[in-house]
């Protein structure tokens, strides 16, 4: 059994801000049925922001397949997809710890590290990969609140996240950041946005050499459109979404979440400051 490909022409859908993917339909796909894990991950602790559905969620179950236990963060108001990850982690006999709260608050960063490493008992992967978005057709009528907003979400966290992790990460550990395809090519739309996920990048490249010496790797993965509930509560219309990618089609969390795997595995020993870019097929500066 192959992924399950997304319809020549996705619905209309509209929800609020920040979407709940019990909501979408079609339903995004997190794991293929045909996924095999081979414990590449087997005994390892991740922390993922972002855990309760779309990429974060799919990242969350595949670790779990591959013998990972997990905790997740996520807004409180995401709960009920945050208790369906768990569900999905615990079926794969693995633990998932929740942790709801925002992750631009200084303090609550360094409490879901320590609650993980209390709680699962340590940490091996960091997987910095929440963040929001907020479309503005002219750059005119952009608001500084939302801007301020959308840097402290999507690269601020990262700071707050990545320097209580340092404490427990040791050699042979991890981190992976979610930047973007926007990051490469811009967004006339999303200028804030793809501003951050250029950081993110950029942070990504800077830290990797930074950790280097420590033989922490850090790493990202830069999805193109991807079908999650970040689309439907953000996108005024969703039936075009990723047409114009080379496949035509947007992409399932299913078809991205793999790339962490693999980031966070011996597989990748020697790799590091890299990006992925599973974009349907979008050539961009590596």
């Amino acid at each position: 059994m192959g992924t399950r490909k997304l319809p020549n022409k996705v619905p209309e859908q509209a929800q609020e801000r920040p979407g709940s993917e019990s909501k979408m339909f079609p339903k995004p796909e997190i794991i293929r049925a045909d996924y095999q894990g081979s414990g590449k991950l087997l005994d390892r602790v991740a922390l993922i922001t972002g855990g309760d559905s779309g990429i974060g969620r799919a990242v969350a179950v595949h670790f779990a397949r591959e013998g990972a236990d997990v905790a997740i963060v996520f807004l409180p108001i995401e709960k009920d997809d945050a208790d369906e990850t768990k569900q999905l982690v615990n079926r794969e006999k693995r633990q998932c710890l929740l942790i709801p709260g925002d992750i631009r608050e200084k303090r609550f960063c360094a409490s879901a590290v320590r609650r993980t490493v209390k709680e699962l008992g340590k940490l091996n992967i960091l997987v910095n990969n929440a963040a929001e978005q907020h479309p503005v057709d002219d750059f005119r009528n952009i608001a500084f609140e939302i801007v301020e907003r959308t840097f402290q979400t999507n690269i601020l966290s990262m700071f707050y996240l990545t320097r209580g992790a340092l404490k427990h990460l040791k050699e042979g550990d991890s981190i992976i950041n979610t930047t973007s395809v926007t990051s490469y090519r811009g967004s006339d739309w999303l200028v804030d946005y793809s501003s951050t996920k250029g950081a993110i990048t950029a942070f990504t490249r800077s830290l990797g050499k930074n950790l280097a010496k420590d033989g922490i790797r850090v790493n990202g993965v830069a999805p193109g459109p991807i079908w999650t509930p970040l689309i439907p509560s953000t996108l005024e219309s969703v039936k075009e979404f990723g047409k114009k990618t080379p496949l035509g089609r947007a992409g399932h969390p299913s078809e991205v979440a793999p790339a962490y795997v693999f980031l966070a595995s011996k597989d990748a020993s020697y790799i590091t400051s890299q990006i992925i870019h599973p974009n349907g097929g979008e050539v961009v500066n590596a």
